[in-house]
């Protein structure tokens, strides 16, 4: 392969790399403001339309005001990390209790996980044989992308 085709695919890698990097952050951005807008509505709402200097303090960063407060004063990249994951950890775990949850009482059962795959095996097995053929499976995955099912190996129907 040629220097410069070389040079042309590489350069192409890149751009895609940091065209998705781009992406990505404009969309964080985007959810970190329509959060930002969400707690300032509550806050106005809460006080009759119109906030003080300190509602809007506490409104955009109370929880971080308080994980500094909770540490001494200072908040290092490791404590902020990882309160960060926790609470990434702990918002899937409550959508999935409420998701599988069939009691409503907040906790999880096998019970619980036997019937929400019931649930899910009925609505793919569309023509009630007790199987799930590869042509009931649905067309495309998450952001349009074909989901491959199977092996590969030819057969329609899953095991």
């Amino acid at each position: 392969m040629r220097r410069s085709t070389k040079l042309a695919l590489a350069f192409v890698a890149l751009a895609g790399a940091v065209g998705t990097t781009a992406y990505a952050e404009n969309n964080a951005s985007a959810k970190m403001r329509e959060g930002m807008m969400m707690r300032l509505n509550k806050a106005m709402k809460d006080s009759n339309g119109t906030i003080t200097f300190d509602q809007f303090s506490d409104a955009m960063n109370a929880r971080l005001k308080k994980m500094v407060a909770d540490n001494g004063g200072k908040l290092t990249v490791a404590q902020l990390a990882d309160a960060l994951e926790k609470a990434r950890f702990e918002k899937m775990a409550k959508r999935i209790i409420a998701r599988y949850d069939s009691k409503g009482d907040g906790t999880l059962t096998t019970d619980d996980i036997t019937s929400r795959e019931k649930k899910v095996f009925a609505m793919l097995d569309k023509n009630n044989d007790g199987k799930i053929e590869k042509s009931e499976l649905p067309k495309g995955g998450r952001g349009g992308h074909h989901q491959k099912w199977g092996g590969g190996d030819g057969e329609d129907s899953m095991q």
